[in-house]
């Protein structure tokens, strides 16, 4: 048995698990400042062991059981879709990791794109019409974003030359920001819409879905719905990081500016949940196909362009 090995995992899990337990304080807070009241306050110093108590307050309630659910997948969805997110912190860009992944960035996206398949495993077992709904709402929208974000991943990687994603952080190519910026903000477009954040979070519209694909699920299994919101955010965020802003140089400490910037892109989306209403779905279907689909193309065209020239 690795003991290294398990002890990095659990370690890496755990800090994962705290930081998004205070990222969903730092956004009530946030939300609180930006709608000019003070969010949460009364738990404890200045509300700050509030994510525990609500965690202890969720996972203490009794659990409902749908009388038609599907039990088996009905549970189990919730969990998954909290294990892939925390998958995905295992990929986090070590110097000295305690294993390699060479091909991370192929792991990453496998990963991604299993995730769907919770979300819509959650709205088929609680066989609610509304959940149901809201379901297929979050695949179409997810699927749909995930073909421009693909493509401008590969953009990224023709770029660096690797699917490692430590060898992407710890590269340092001279013109890569030039071909990557512009297509930045179309990557953290697609990124809250597949992490279901306002203004795209048509999967929960709660004035048209009753909650949408979680409306069946309370207590420790709607916590664990949302964890693993939380957690992907941060995850994303990291990744969005790494593959767009790594070009460091190398007399600057890169592990406070890459938590630095991870902070400063996982605050936008309070940002944006705090400025902008909920988008109409023919819109939201639009942007992608109509706006950002032709626009990854050409960055990936252009991108490819570029490399030959510099070969």
């Amino acid at each position: 048995m690795n003991i290294p090995f398990i002890l990095s995992i659990v370690i890496s899990y755990l800090m994962a698990m705290l930081a998004m337990a205070f990222y969903t304080l730092l956004e009530r807070k946030a939300l609180g400042y930006f709608q000019l009241r003070k969010g949460p306050n009364k738990v404890g110093l200045g509300g700050i062991p509030q994510p525990f108590a609500d965690a202890m307050k969720l996972f203490t309630k009794e659990q409902t059981k749908p009388k038609f659910a599907n039990m088996l997948p009905y549970i189990i969805a919730p969990m998954t879709s909290l294990i892939l997110a925390l998958l995905l912190w295992s990929l986090y860009p070590f110097k000295t990791p305690a294993y390699f992944i060479k091909f991370s960035i192929l792991l990453f996206l496998c990963i991604s794109s299993i995730n769907v398949y919770t979300t819509l495993g959650a709205g088929w077992a609680s066989n609610s019409k509304y959940a149901l709904l809201g379901a297929m709402r979050s695949v179409a929208q997810t699927i749909s974003y995930e073909v421009s974000m693909s493509l401008i991943l590969l953009t990224c990687l023709l770029t660096h030359y690797s699917f490692s994603m430590s060898h992407i952080y710890y590269s340092k190519s001279s013109w890569t920001l030039l071909c990557l910026m512009p297509i930045f903000f179309s990557w953290f477009i697609s990124r809250l819409a597949e992490t279901n954040r306002t203004p795209f979070d048509l999967a929960e519209g709660e004035s048209e879905l009753v909650s949408g694909f979680n409306t069946e699920y309370s207590s420790g299994s709607f916590a664990l719905i949302f964890m693993a919101e939380y957690a992907n955010i941060l995850v994303m965020s990291l990744f969005s990081v790494i593959f767009f802003t790594s070009q460091v140089p190398p007399y600057i400490i890169t592990e406070p500016m890459l938590i630095l910037k991870t902070m400063t892109l996982a605050f936008l989306f309070i940002w944006i949940r705090a400025s902008f209403p909920r988008m109409r779905y023919d819109r939201l279907m639009n942007l992608t196909w109509k706006t950002f689909l032709p626009l990854s193309l050409s960055s990936l065209i252009l991108s490819i362009s570029l490399m030959k020239l510099s070969l």
